[in-house]
Parts: C-alpha cells; sequence; structure tokens
C-alpha cells in the first residue's frame, strides 16, 4: 500500500533541510578551507569546568552527567566536585608541559561559587566560553522566555567580568537549546555557538537576531560520552582521540582542511589513572606540528568562513 499524499503536504519540504537556519550542502562539494599557516588540520580542545547542584529541579530535562540518587547524592556530587579542585589542575598541567592551549566552557555558577578557580584559569590567557548557568539549566521548549534569557545574561555578566574580556561563544548545558536560543545567544551579543555536532567544519547559522558561526564540538570524541556512555576504557579513549586526528589529517591533506574538536571533563579525565591516557593524546598531537593549527574558538570561528564557504 502507497503512502497517503496527505503525508507528503509539508509546507517546508524540500531538498536538504526543512528549517532555513543554514543552507544544505555536502561536505565534499564545498570549497576547500585553508587554515592560517597553511596547516591542514585545525585543532580545538576545550575543557568543561561545571558545576552540578546537589538538589536538582531538572529545569529543561535533567542533562547527562546530574545527580541520578535520591537527595543528597554526595557520591555523584562529590566526583563533579572532584574535576573542579583536582582534575582541572592535572589537566593545565598536561597543556602546559606539551605546549597546547585550550578553551574553558564554564558555568556561570562556577565563577560565584569558585571564583579563584575562574581565576587561575583567567591566567592561562586562554578563551573562555560561556556554558550556561550550571548543569541543572538545560535550554528546552517549553521553558520561560524570560528565565533563559536570564541565564544568558547572567553567565555572560559573571563570566565576563572575571575573564577581563567579552565573552564570544557559547556551549549550552548538555549542548541544549530551545527553539528561540538561537535568536537569544545573537541577541546577547555572542558571535558563535557549539551546540549543533552535524559537521566538521564551521558554519554561518541564521538566526532572527542576526547570523551566529556553529562551531561543531564533537561528542563522539568526548570523554564523558565514550568512557561514561559507551563504557569504553581510558585506553580505547586515546586510541580513538588519535585514529581521529590521523584520518582528518589524511583527509585535509586530500580534501582541504577539516577541524579536530576535542570536549573533556575534569571530573572525568582528570582521574589519576586516565591522565595518562590524555597525556598519549597530546603527545601524539605534539608530534604533528606544523600540521595542526592549535587555536581558540573564536579564531577557528573568523577562519573557518574567510573566505566564506558553503554551508552545510
Amino acid at each position: 500500500m502507497s503512502l497517503d499524499p496527505k503525508f507528503l503536504a509539508y509546507e517546508n519540504l524540500r531538498h536538504g533541510m526543512d528549517h532555513d537556519r543554514y543552507a544544505w550542502s555536502m561536505l565534499e562539494r564545498r570549497e576547500p578551507i585553508a587554515w592560517p599557516r597553511d596547516a591542514p588540520l585545525a585543532l580545538w580542545i576545550n575543557v568543561c569546568v561545571e558545576h552540578f547542584p546537589l538538589n536538582p529541579q531538572s529545569q529543561g530535562f535533567k542533562a547527562p552527567g546530574n545527580m541520578t540518587m535520591p537527595y543528597p547524592d554526595l557520591r555523584h556530587y562529590s566526583l563533579r566536585d572532584y574535576g573542579n579542585r583536582v582534575g582541572i589542575f592535572r589537566i593545565l598541567q598536561a597543556l602546559k608541559r606539551y605546549g597546547l592551549k585550550a578553551s574553558f566552557a564554564v558555568n556561570g555558577e562556577v565563577a560565584e561559587r569558585y571564583p579563584y578557580l575562574v581565576q587561575r584559569l583567567a591566567e592561562t590567557g586562554s578563551e573562555f566560553l560561556a556554558h550556561g548557568w550550571n548543569m541543572d539549566c538545560a535550554h528546552a521548549s517549553g521553558m520561560d522566555e524570560a528565565t533563559e534569557r536570564r541565564w544568558i545574561t547572567d553567565t555572560l555578566a559573571v563570566l565576563g567580568r572575571l575573564a577581563g574580556a567579552p565573552i564570544r561563544g557559547w556551549l549550552g548545558p548538555a549542548r541544549s537549546q530551545s527553539q528561540r536560543t538561537p535568536e537569544l545567544l545573537a541577541e546577547a551579543g555572542l558571535a558563535w555557538c557549539a551546540d549543533w555536532i552535524n559537521d566538521d567544519l564551521p558554519y554561518a547559522f541564521r538566526t532572527g537576531q542576526g547570523d551566529l558561526v556553529n562551531l561543531p564540538l564533537s561528542l563522539e570524541l568526548e570523554d564523558r560520552f565514550i568512557i561514561g556512555d559507551n563504557l569504553h576504557s581510558e585506553v580505547e579513549y586515546a586510541d580513538q582521540l588519535i585514529d581521529a586526528a590521523d584520518f582528518l589529517l589524511a583527509e585535509a591533506h586530500q580534501r582541504g582542511g577539516r577541524l579536530l574538536a576535542l570536549n573533556i571533563h575534569p571530573w572525568v579525565i582528570g582521574q589519576p589513572h586516565r591522565i595518562g591516557q590524555l597525556e598519549r593524546v597530546f603527545e601524539h598531537l605534539r608530534g604533528l606540528a606544523g600540521q595542526i593549527w592549535n587555536a581558540s574558538p573564536s579564531e577557528i570561528a573568523r577562519a573557518g568562513l574567510s573566505p566564506v564557504t558553503a554551508a552545510p
């Protein structure tokens, strides 16, 4: 039995996507990107610095990594806290040892609860991006617009003060968005966001308040996802990151610039039995010097659209 034609009567039905947030195109058919310094591969390392409330209200939805046991869930709360007290400093030492640059995606409430930590991160000269108010403030359709706007503006205000520079980028808690989040981000003066992970390269993203750049931050290469969700070992985690770097580099030599985006969490990879595997990845990346442009996310977002290339 054939499908009734009424199911195809959809006003947004067309080639490509059913929305106008960005133009649709195939990656292999786009004009090649040339990164600065003639590097075939851009490298973005991002470190998430997060606060998970002990008594989550699950506003929007329960973000991955949130508390799961009856209150007070001290086992999971104190593990997340370990990342901000211990794990983050191991990551900072590893970055320094291997001469690599990272950005820091920081919850606004972290700046209130751990001002010393945010000041310590600011001393590195690295870029900060806003990561929502806390990990219980997931953005989702159906929530109050005023509340969502307040989460964004409050986060930008407190981070901007401690970072000493305007915040240009956004990563939602659990990469969450409502239907109006892109407009609110553009309205707040942000230049790019990293919530959509549907590509290997930056692309122009339309909103009713002006364009953003979407800078895809891979979930498939994230420590929490690989180790916590997929239940792979830390050795397998490192193997996957190294494989991705080598593959993208080879592809870039053939088809133009590619982006390797690594998202890490101090409470996951900053553990004493795991940090050595992150260092193994860093050592491999250092060995690719001359072929990798390790840059801040704002630098990558600008370079990825200059000259303007077809969006996905």
